[in-house]
């Protein structure tokens, strides 16, 4: 087998990374970019300031890198009609309150909403260095030939000086009424305004910001829908269903589509694409395959084939059957490869992680989620140092496990067998990639992956370095990565190819899976783990173990969700030491309706509350069957504990409490995969078919049974002597 080569060079990665159709990118200079009112204004109506300060940004990094860039933005009518809408309340009165009128006129709120508009882009820009300038016009204007040329040189102009020109239709004066469209219009709206820029300007690009990730085959709300990836006129423009018109502005998907055409086919290519995304403007001008590309030459180009997942699922399963035939030694040294590969681009996956990080706390996702998406400094060799201890274990395929003789010269053998093929569907946590990778390979299965889109370039960088490790022998298609939602109700009908489902996220993800497939689903919806303190515990022991249960990891799903702690110790001072403990270390503390009575801290709302934060709730029960019976009707079937030094209440709970792990006296931090000596995990599992707890490589096989006889044949039972003896095994 080839060796592998270890180190993935970051430009060879770019190259690889651009896609064959946005090649032209490269020559890109002239930029001018619309963004609707769907964009700047959030469903309230009210502005988003949080999405157009990130365009902004956007917009600086492309200035600074020497990119001319132009901006037609909506927005003036909306953010007119809120103050508007404003200033009459303050003026109401109570009669006005009760039967509410928006009678506004259009061109009065544009009139306000415009200069608004204007002073916010001022001063975002501002705090940026970058200098912009308001150009406002209408459809007449273009008539002018004159007009035209002063416009081109005015732009010429400011671009000289680095400055940014903010176009806008002057819907306060414009002549135009409804409907907007008609043979005698050169522009309707902002999407035909910036193409008609586009084309008087000699643009390189035009985007086209929209509040989905591009072009759909149909409304994006349906699951159906396919994205756009290349439009091809003669291809699409029957296919295309579209859905409402935009909420706010004029036109929605239908008048972008239309703008888009009209641009290409004057040789201006257009991207349409979700303005709501941080990066997106950067990520197409890298030649990623963003929204959707308009191009004049499309039509001639090989457009890079769309792998269905069907498709995928297929070359998943080939390509393991592939990964099986090797020896043994053979699928051990991919392991090894993996894990060198993964140490020896450590700084470029956690270029990429920082990117998601930084995208993350800006999007304002919370905490823990954005805890789970951190590669720690150390996780990189962790992983490869877990990978390396799979490699190092016994062969699981193939292991021979029971062994019998059925008759005379015939040998039948119970033996461990893959799956086949794994869909995995997780959110944040990329590290999840490669413990699952690492044990689809050694257990021989092809793997599906779909991780949240706010570990995007993680999984992607990971995904390109551990596919480089793998032999084309077996053939890379072995791992197959998808980056959007679209493609999970496909892969759920797959039940035909795709052998076991294994969600890895919230209580919701896992419900909505288990409703969508009739393949078998693994996994576990919550992480509701207790920690009982008896009345014989040792209170240091105790505290320590609680603290760590709490502390070490809050975001895991084996981290302490209820601390029970029996009555007695709500007497001899126990239970105020461990509240003292946790409080000291920042945790929050809730309680149940006993604790609350002693402790004066708020009642949670629910003992069902996996928090996945320095967070926990507290209750007193009566003794250790109390304990059991609040666990079984609160808990999730995870981890539970017992802290106790009488071991006939130890054997009790451990016996009695039905959860996937239980645990005497240590924390339920122990139940992972790499603890357990597993080498890795897909994740936890609370169903009580097939595999429970931590999934190693054990719960990723099936059996095949063997036979091996000698012209034997059945003939009614009347010629087998059947022995059913017992053999040992080989």
């Amino acid at each position: 087998m080839p060796s592998c080569m270890c180190r993935v060079d970051p430009a060879r990665l770019e190259t690889e990374s651009v896609d064959p159709t946005r090649a032209f990118v490269k020559d890109v200079k002239r930029v001018i970019v619309k963004v609707g009112t769907a964009v700047v204004t959030r469903s309230d109506g009210r502005l988003a300031l949080g999405r157009l300060g990130a365009l902004c940004e956007q917009l600086k990094e492309l200035n600074t890198q020497g990119y001319e860039i132009i901006l037609v933005t909506s927005g003036a009518v909306g953010l007119g009609r809120q103050r508007l809408r404003y200033r009459r309340l303050v003026n109401s009165s109570l009669a006005d309150l009760q039967n509410p009128q928006d009678d506004f006129d259009g061109k009065a709120c544009a009139a306000v909403g415009q200069s608004s508009l204007m002073a916010l882009y001022d001063v975002m820009f501002s705090q940026l260095d970058v200098t912009s300038s308001q150009l406002l016009v209408t459809d007449n204007e273009f008539r002018d030939k004159q007009f035209r040329q002063q416009l081109y040189e005015m732009v010429e102009s400011l671009f000289s000086l680095r400055v940014i020109p903010i176009f806008n239709e002057n819907d306060a004066v414009s002549s135009r009424r409804a409907p907007y469209e008609d043979s005698s219009g050169i522009f309707w709206d902002n999407d035909s305004l910036a193409g008609i820029l586009a084309t008087e300007l000699q643009a390189d690009l035009l985007f086209l910001l929209s509040d989905v990730e591009g072009l759909y085959s149909g409304p994006p709300s349906d699951p159906n829908s396919k994205l756009i990836h290349t439009y091809i006129k003669e291809k699409h423009e029957k296919e295309i269903t579209f859905g409402d018109k935009s909420r706010l502005g004029r036109g929605g998907m239908t008048a972008k589509v239309s703008a888009a055409v009209s641009a290409a086919y004057a040789g201006i290519p257009v991207v349409i694409t979700s303005g709501k995304g941080t990066d997106n403007i950067i990520q197409v001008l890298q030649g990623k395959r963003i929204g959707t590309l308009f191009h004049q030459d499309a039509h001639l180009w090989n457009v890079v084939k769309d792998y269905s997942a069907q498709e995928m699922a297929v070359a998943a399963r080939e390509c393991s059957r592939r990964l099986q035939s090797l020896d043994s030694q053979d699928r051990t040294k991919i392991l090894l490869d993996i894990a060198d590969a993964l140490e020896a681009n450590e700084s470029l996956i956690k270029t990429e992680n920082d990117a998601d990080v930084v995208a993350a706390e800006e999007a304002g996702y919370e905490k823990s989620l954005v805890s789970r998406l951190t590669l720690k400094p150390g996780k990189i060799s962790g992983l490869a140092k877990s990978i390396r201890m799979l490699a190092a274990m016994e062969e699981p395929i193939g292991r021979v496990i029971t062994r019998m003789e059925l008759a005379d010269g015939l040998i039948l053998e119970k033996t461990s067998s893959p799956l086949g093929v794994l869909l995995i569907i997780f959110e944040s946590r990329p590290d999840a990639l490669v413990q699952i990778v690492s044990l689809a390979i050694r257990s021989g299965n092809g793997v599906l992956l779909k991780g949240g889109k706010e570990a995007k370039r993680s999984n992607a960088i990971l995904h390109k370095v551990i596919t480089s490790a793998i032999p084309e022998s077996v053939g890379d298609k072995l791992i197959g990565l998808f980056t959007s939602r679209e493609e999970i109700p496909d892969l759920l009908k797959l039940d035909d190819v795709i052998d076991l489902v294994i969600p890895r996220g919230s209580n919701k993800l896992v419900s909505q899976i288990k409703d969508s497939t009739k393949i078998p689903v693994l996994g576990h919806a919550d992480g509701i783990c207790h920690v009982y303190v008896d009345k014989s515990a040792n209170i240091n022991m105790a505290k320590h173990i609680v603290m760590d249960a709490k502390i070490d990891y809050p975001a895991a799903c084996n981290a302490m969700e209820t601390l029970l702690i029996h009555e007695n110790f709500a007497r001899n001072g126990g239970l105020s030491e461990l509240v003292e403990e946790l409080q000291s270390r920042g945790v929050t503390l809730l309680t149940g309706p006993r604790a609350s009575v002693l402790l004066n801290i708020p009642v949670a709302s629910t003992f069902h509350q996996e928090y996945n934060s320095l967070a926990c709730t507290i209750e007193i029960v009566d003794d250790v069957k109390a304990a059991i019976e609040h666990i079984h009707q609160h808990g999730s079937a995870h981890t539970d504990c017992i802290v106790t030094e009488d071991s006939n209440v130890a054997e009790m709970f451990l016996h009695q409490v039905d959860s996937a792990a239980v645990f005497h006296n240590a924390s339920t931090r122990f139940c992972d995969g790499a603890r357990f000596g597993l080498g890795a995990e897909v994740g936890i599992s609370t169903s009580r078919i097939h595999a429970r707890g931590p999934v190693g490589v054990e719960g990723l096989l099936t059996t095949k049974w063997i036979l091996r006889g000698n012209g034997q044949v059945v003939d009614g039972d009347h010629g087998v002597s059947y022995t059913h003896k017992n053999l040992p095994l080989q």
